[in-house]
């Protein structure tokens, strides 16, 4: 038990606080492209057609992973050798979040749809390549057993971001009439987060395992296509390599892809089951949306908690249970219908089941990257994950019309047994891809 509650103490570390936010300027951009802007196009009368179109401009965020070896190798002019690797990349994002958000600030979707459509892709673009180096700043900044509340500080920062963003800008419109001013605000918040940046540590430079060719005396010097070559290959063939040369690297990918697929699923029909049950707007947006935030934000904190106290493999098994009997909560809502007090502990339990989830899964994808190419090999992890979930429960509505709501969740809650599964041979055959990198396996911190 004390260790347990000396683990708390990882939250008291300055670190944690510039994670937060960090995790506050991923967050505060999300919104401002997809539902807030969707509220603005739709107030200056742009028809859902065209309002449809502009979901096509968080692209970035799905392919983001095709630049993530830039963002991992290339030093940016002068703020490079000011900040260092890591936090040169996040300022410079973070300065063109800014100055993107101001500029659809400025912009008239009324009157000049796609010049607001082209800002708000700057703006996904940034927010994407933003996300990667932030991650890679996380991985390189703790110590393996710090992964866990490391993740629940940047999730909690992130959700803060999409709550300023979200419910933020819509209180502050309401009350000076005019979205200009409120996307003019949501520029400060990000110049906000400059200070953040300049203020933290870089974390300790990882060096290349491919030292630099010795140049033999009287040789001539390597040209400007062997540096090419060899940075190709270092950079962008490397965190291919490193991975596939481990043992065991198709479990880590099949676990990865499998863990929180019942998760996934369930939470593509949570939002149809609630409103085919008859529950009206008022009672969502008493019950659902509150607790829906709070739950977030205790979730991940006590997920950050459960990985620095039971080890990440540990806190694996916990959330994969936990969020079985979340699944298993929806499916009892269907059988019991409109319930109000069933649907404070239904989303109550999910929100705060589904941040343990996040925190234990990201510290686990945190512990599989070689730090040489974190930001590169977590993009690509993170992509591989969402993409083979997105499109498995594509055919969520059509599986709700052949077995109905409660089949349909008890389905889900089967679902996640496969990962679990995985998850017991990895542990089995020392197989979890953590057993070099100090993380432990049965809970050592």
């Amino acid at each position: 038990m004390l260790k347990w509650l000396l683990s708390l103490k990882v939250y008291l570390d300055v670190r944690m606080a510039v994670l937060l936010g960090l995790g506050f300027s991923s967050g505060l951009p999300r919104l401002l492209v997809y539902s807030t802007l969707t509220f603005w196009l739709l107030d200056v009368g742009l028809d859902i057609k065209m309002v449809g179109l502009f979901a096509a401009t968080a692209t970035p965020y799905t392919i983001k992973f095709l630049w993530a070896p830039l963002v991992d190798r290339m030093p940016l002019p002068v703020l490079t050798r000011w900040l260092g690797r890591r936090r040169s990349w996040i300022f410079f994002t973070q300065m063109a979040l800014l100055l993107a958000i101001f500029g659809m600030a400025l912009s008239n979707p009324a009157e000049a749809p796609v010049t607001t459509a082209i800002w708000a892709l700057v703006v996904s673009a940034a927010s994407a390549t933003h996300d990667i180096v932030v991650d890679a700043y996380r991985i390189e900044l703790l110590n393996d057993d710090e992964q866990g509340a490391g993740a629940a500080a940047v999730v909690f920062g992130y959700r803060a971001g999409m709550l300023v963003a979200g419910a933020g800008a819509l209180y502050l419109v309401t009350w000076v009439e005019a979205w200009g001013a409120t996307y003019i605000a949501m520029a400060g918040f990000m110049a906000l987060c400059l200070l953040v940046t300049v203020f933290a540590r870089e974390p300790d430079r990882v060096r290349s395992r491919r030292p630099p060719p010795e140049v033999v005396e009287g040789s001539k010097p390597p040209g400007v296509v062997d540096i090419l070559v060899r940075e190709f290959i270092d950079g962008v063939l490397g965190p291919f390599m490193d991975f596939f040369q481990r043992r065991g690297w198709y479990l880590f990918l099949l676990f990865i892809v499998l863990y929180k697929l019942g998760d996934a699923l369930a939470g593509a029909m949570t939002n149809p089951l609630l409103v085919d049950l008859g529950f009206t707007k008022v009672e969502l947006a008493n019950v659902a949306k509150p607790y829906g935030r709070v739950g977030p934000f205790a979730g991940v904190f006590r997920g950050g908690w459960v990985v620095r106290g039971a080890g990440v493999v540990r806190a694996l098994w916990i959330a994969g249970f936990l969020q079985m009997a979340s699944n298993l909560m929806f499916a009892l809502q269907a059988w019991t219908g409109a319930d109000p007090w069933l649907l404070i502990g239904t989303i109550g339990i999910e929100n705060l089941t589904g941040g343990v989830g996040t925190a234990a899964f990201v510290a686990y994808l945190s512990g599989l990257c070689n730090k040489e190419y974190s930001a590169t090999q977590y993009a690509l992890l993170t992509a591989l994950a969402g993409l083979i979930r997105t499109l498995l429960s594509t055919v969520s509505g059509v599986a709700v019309e052949w077995v109905g709501w409660i089949n349909y969740f008890v389905l889900t809650t089967v679902a996640a047994l496969p990962g679990l599964i995985v998850l017991y041979f990895l542990m089995k055959y020392a197989l979890t891809g953590l057993e070099k990198r100090g993380v432990g396996e049965v809970g050592e911190a």
